[in-house]
C-alpha cells in the first residue's frame, strides 16, 4: 500500500514569497500570514491528499516544540527554542531516509532556500521551490474552479431565472404573506 506523500513546508521562507502571504508580513501582521497560508494549505492537502507539516521557526520564543493538528491533512508544527524550520525539517528527513521501507514515502520539502534543498536533497527528498508551489496551488484552485463551473451554469435553467424582476418580486412577495 503507498504511503500518500509527506510535504514538509518552511513556512516562514513561503510567506516572505508570495506577494499575497508578505503584504501581512510586512505589516507586521504574523497571525493573518500563518491563518491565510494554513487555509491555502489545507484545501491544497486535501485536494492533493499530502500529509503536509507546515513548519514555523519559534527560534526566539522560550518554549518547547509545539503540533497543531489543523486537519488530517495538515498540521502545524513551531520548533523548539533555538531550533530553525530547517533544522527540524533536516533531521525529518535524515530520519525518514534511514528508515527500512523509506522507499515507500514520498517526501516533498518546500523552500527557496539553496542550503535547504540541496542538504533535503541529500536524503532523497524532492523540492519545490516557494514560488513552484505559489503556481501548484494557484493552478488547483483554477481546476477546482473549472469542474465546479457547469454546477453554477445549471442553476440558470431554473424556472425563476427565465423571470422578470417584476414576476420575481410579486412570486417573493407571495411566499412573504404565505410564512
Amino acid at each position: 500500500m503507498a504511503h500518500p506523500p509527506v510535504m514538509l513546508v518552511d513556512a516562514y521562507n513561503i510567506i516572505g514569497a508570495w506577494a499575497s502571504l508578505k503584504k501581512w508580513q510586512e505589516l507586521g501582521d504574523f497571525d493573518a500570514a500563518r491563518s491565510e497560508l494554513t487555509d491555502i494549505m489545507a484545501s491544497f492537502s486535501a485536494y492533493h491528499g499530502y500529509q503536509t507539516t507546515l513548519v514555523f521557526d519559534a527560534y526566539n520564543t522560550p518554549t518547547p516544540g509545539v503540533t497543531e493538528k489543523i486537519t488530517k491533512n495538515l498540521k502545524l508544527y513551531f520548533t523548539d527554542h533555538k531550533q530553525t524550520a530547517d533544522t527540524y525539517i533536516e533531521r525529518y528527513c535524515a530520519t525518514l531516509h534511514r528508515h527500512p521501507l523509506r522507499h515507500l514515502k514520498r517526501i516533498i520539502v518546500v523552500t527557496s532556500d539553496r542550503l535547504q534543498n540541496l542538504t533535503a536533497t541529500g536524503f532523497g527528498a524532492e523540492i519545490l521551490s516557494a514560488l513552484a508551489l505559489e503556481q501548484e496551488v494557484n493552478a488547483t484552485f483554477r481546476s477546482v474552479l473549472h469542474r465546479q463551473k457547469p454546477q453554477t451554469q445549471s442553476v440558470k435553467r431554473l424556472l425563476s431565472s427565465a423571470l422578470d424582476d417584476t414576476t420575481r418580486e410579486r412570486l417573493k412577495k407571495m411566499r412573504q404573506e404565505l410564512d
